[in-house]
C-alpha cells in the first residue's frame, strides 16, 4: 500500500504542477492512509504536504470542496499521530510537522517548499519588492539563540473550537527541552499547539511549534535537538538587499503573506546575517550584471535611475483588474508582415477563450475564441503551403481547435477526446512542403494531425511517458525535428518525417553524461533562432539553462548556471531581434524576475517585473509577458 501511494502522488505532483483530477482522488488516498499504522504513512502525509502547498496547484472545483476539506482535516488528525507515534528521522519529522500544519489550514505550511533538508542555504522573497534573497550559509547549528523568541498575543482569544489533534501535542512538549535558554521558544510553541494552531498565529510562532516538534520526536534524539534549533532561526528576521527593510523569515518564507509589514526592529535579524546574491547564478569572481526594476509612469518604463526603458503596451482586455490567468501565449505571423500574438485565457470554470491581438498595438483582432469546454492550456501557429495560416489550441479535456488566424473562424471545433489533457503542441514542416500539427498530452500520446481535419496521421514517442514541454527544431536542410521533455526530467528527439516512431530518422538524442554531469534534470524546452543555425534550449527548476546543437546532441557553450531569481517551473521565450541577435528570455512560472540572455555574446541582464508571470513569447525586438489578469508587452534590451 505504501508503495502504491507514492506512486500515485508523485503522478498527482508532476514537475511541481498539481494535476486538475487531483482533488477528486486525494479523499480516497487519505481514507486508505490514515487506516494504516502510523509509522507506515509517515512519506504519504509528507507527499500530501508537498500536493496542497504546491506553487502551481488549480483552485478546489465547487463540487469537490466539501469532500476535499473533510479529507484535509481527516489528514490533520492522522498526519498528527503519525508525527506523535512514527519517531521519524530529524529531517523527516521537520516535513511532517510542516505538513500537519498546511492541513491544519495555517499558511506557514508552504514554508516545506523553502526549506530543503540537507542544504545549508535559504532562499526568501521580500514582501515588499518581490526581490530574491539568498542566504548563503543559513543553517548552522546556533547552540545559543541569536534572538529572543517571538512574541505572542494570547493565543486563546482565537483558539480553535471542538476536538482538534494539537491538544496532544502540547502534552508531547511538556518536559521537553533543548537547555533553559531555549525554553521560551518550546513555550511558545506550546501555547499555539493548545490553540489548535489558529490560523491568525503569526508564522514565526508556528515555526516555533515545527521546532518543538522536531526536538520532541525527531531520531535520533541528538539529530532532533540540533534540526529543531536550527529550524528555531526561521522565527527571526533578515534584512532585504533591495528594499533595504527588514522582514519576519516566517513573511519571507511563503508567497504574499497577509499583513506582511516591515520591523522596526533590526536587532532580531537571524545571525548569521544574510547576504544577498545580486543577481544569483553568475560564477564566482565574475562581475554580474545588475538587476533592472521597472517601473510605469503612464505607458512608459523607466529603470530605477530614471532612465527610460521603453513604452509598455498592455494588450486589449488586459488591463489592471481583468481576470483570468493567460496559460499559453504563441507569435503568428501572417502574409504581408501582419504579426499577432494569440493567448489562451483561463474562463475561471467557464470554459477557456483564445485571443488574437496586433503585436503593434496590442488591438484586440479576434476573439475571444470560444469553444473550449475547460482550460486551454497550449497554442501554435501553422503556416500552411496554401498561404493559409491556423492556430491551433489545446485543451485539459484533450480537445483540440483549429482556427483560421486572418479570419477568427473556426475551422475544427474543439472537441474532447481521451488521450489526456494538452500540455504542448507545435508546427512540424516536412521536407515535402506539409506541415503537420504535433500535439502531445500528459498520457504520453505525442500525435502528428493533419491540420486540415485534426486527425492523427502518426504518433511519435513510443515509450509513452508524459510529456511536459514540446517544441519543434527547423533542421538547415529542410524537415523539422521535435523535442519533448517527459515528466520524469527527461529529453526526447524525434524526426516528424518517419512512418515507424521508433525510427530515429534524422534524430539524435541528447548526450546522457551531459546532462548527468550538469545535474540537469530538464523542465522545458525551446527552439533558438541564430544566424548559424537553430539551437535548442533546455531549462530545469533551479534556472539552469543550456544550449545544444540539434545536430550533435552536444551541449554548445557555457549556457546559464541556476538562480535564484528565477528557479521553479521555468517559460522560455526566443527570438531573433530586429537588429540580428538571437535573445533568450527565461524565469519562472508566477515569478517576478526574468533574465535576458544573448548567447552569442554571454551579455546577460536581469529585469524584475510588478505581475507574477504565467508564459511567454517573443516576436522581433519584443517580449510578451503572458500574466494572471492579462498580456503586455515591453521592449526587449537593445544591444
Amino acid at each position: 500500500m505504501q508503495e502504491l501511494l507514492t506512486h500515485i502522488t508523485d503522478d498527482l505532483l508532476a514537475g511541481g504542477t498539481v494535476s486538475d483530477g487531483a482533488y477528486a482522488v486525494l479523499p480516497h488516498l487519505v481514507e486508505a492512509a490514515a487506516a494504516l499504522p502510523p509509522e507506515q504513512s509517515v512519506d504519504f502525509w509528507v507527499d500530501l504536504g508537498f500536493i496542497v502547498t504546491a506553487e502551481d496547484r488549480p483552485p478546489v472545483p465547487a463540487d469537490l470542496e466539501a469532500g476535499f476539506s473533510a479529507a484535509l482535516r481527516l489528514a490533520e488528525q492522522a498526519a498528527t499521530r503519525s508525527l506523535l507515534a512514527a519517531g521519524a528521522p530529524a529531517k523527516v519529522c521537520g516535513q511532517l510537522a510542516l505538513s500537519c500544519v498546511a492541513f491544519a489550514g495555517h499558511h506557514i505550511g508552504e514554508a516545506l517548499r523553502g526549506v530543503e533538508p540537507g542544504e545549508s542555504y535559504l532562499q526568501l522573497v521580500c514582501p515588499g519588492c518581490g526581490y530574491d534573497t539568498e542566504i548563503l550559509t543559513f543553517f548552522v547549528d546556533p547552540v545559543h539563540p541569536p534572538f529572543a523568541a517571538p512574541e505572542l498575543a494570547d493565543p486563546a482569544d482565537h483558539a480553535r473550537q471542538g476536538q482538534h489533534p494539537w491538544s496532544e501535542v502540547a502534552d508531547a512538549l511538556r518536559g521537553k527541552t533543548l537547555g533553559q535558554e531555549w525554553e521560551p521558544f518550546l513555550r511558545v510553541a506550546r501555547e499555539v499547539a493548545a490553540a489548535g494552531v489558529p490560523v491568525e498565529t503569526p508564522g514565526s510562532a508556528v515555526l516555533c511549534l515545527v521546532a518543538g516538534m522536531v526536538a520532541a520526536k525527531g531520531t535520533p534524539h541528538w539529530a532532533g535537538a540540533e534540526w529543531a534549533r536550527q529550524l528555531a532561526l526561521l522565527t527571526g528576521h533578515f534584512s532585504c538587499w533591495n528594499c533595504e527593510q527588514t522582514w519576519t523569515i516566517a513573511d519571507g518564507l511563503v508567497e504574499g503573506p497577509e499583513g506582511a509589514r516591515p520591523q522596526s526592529d533590526p536587532s532580531r535579524t537571524s545571525a548569521p546575517q544574510p547576504t544577498a546574491v545580486e543577481p544569483a547564478g553568475e560564477p564566482a569572481g565574475e562581475e554580474p550584471e545588475a538587476t533592472t526594476g521597472l517601473r510605469q509612469d503612464g505607458n512608459t518604463l523607466f529603470t530605477a535611475d530614471g532612465t527610460p526603458w521603453g513604452r509598455m503596451t498592455a494588450f486589449a482586455g488586459s488591463a489592471p483588474g481583468s481576470s483570468g490567468a493567460v496559460d499559453a501565449l504563441t507569435v503568428v505571423s501572417l502574409p504581408g508582415g501582419t504579426t499577432l500574438v494569440a493567448g489562451a485565457r483561463d474562463g475561471g470554470g467557464a470554459g477557456g477563450g483564445v485571443c488574437l491581438w496586433d503585436v503593434a498595438d496590442g488591438r484586440l483582432v479576434h476573439g475571444p475564441l470560444l469553444g473550449h469546454a475547460d482550460r486551454a492550456r497550449s497554442l501554435t501557429a501553422l503556416p500552411l503551403a496554401d498561404g493559409r495560416v491556423l492556430l491551433a489550441s489545446g485543451g485539459d479535456s484533450g480537445s483540440i481547435g483549429l482556427w483560421d488566424a486572418v479570419t477568427g473562424r473556426p475551422v475544427l471545433e474543439p472537441v474532447a477526446n481521451w488521450l489526456g489533457e494538452v500540455t504542448g503542441m507545435c508546427g512540424a514542416s516536412l521536407a515535402d512542403g506539409r506541415t503537420l500539427l504535433v500535439t502531445a498530452t500528459s498520457r504520453g500520446a505525442v500525435r502528428l494531425r493533419d491540420p486540415a481535419t485534426g486527425e492523427s496521421v502518426g504518433r511519435l514517442n513510443p515509450s509513452g511517458r508524459p510529456i511536459r514541454s514540446i517544441t519543434a527544431v527547423p533542421m538547415s536542410g529542410g524537415g523539422t525535428l521535435v523535442a519533448a521533455v517527459d515528466t520524469q526530467g527527461g529529453v526526447h528527439m524525434w524526426d516528424a518525417a518517419v512512418d515507424d516512431p521508433w525510427d530515429p530518422g534524422a534524430a539524435v538524442q541528447l548526450k546522457d553524461r551531459a546532462l548527468s554531469d550538469a545535474g540537469h534534470r530538464v523542465a522545458a524546452v525551446v527552439a533558438v533562432p541564430t544566424a548559424d543555425g537553430t539551437l535548442l534550449a533546455t531549462a530545469d527548476d533551479r534556472g539552469t539553462v543550456m544550449l545544444w546543437g540539434p545536430g550533435t546532441g552536444t551541449p554548445v557553450g557555457e549556457g546559464l548556471p541556476p538562480s535564484t531569481g528565477t528557479a521553479g517551473p521555468p517559460v522560455m521565450a526566443a527570438t531573433m531581434s530586429d537588429d540580428g541577435r538571437a535573445l533568450l528570455v527565461t524565469g519562472s512560472r508566477r515569478g517576478h524576475g526574468l533574465r535576458v540572455w544573448e548567447p552569442a555574446t554571454g551579455t546577460l541582464r536581469q529585469i524584475v517585473l510588478d505581475v507574477a508571470v504565467t508564459c511567454l513569447a517573443a516576436a522581433g525586438s519584443d517580449l510578451v509577458v503572458g500574466h494572471e489578469s492579462g498580456v503586455f508587452k515591453i521592449p526587449l534590451p537593445r544591444g
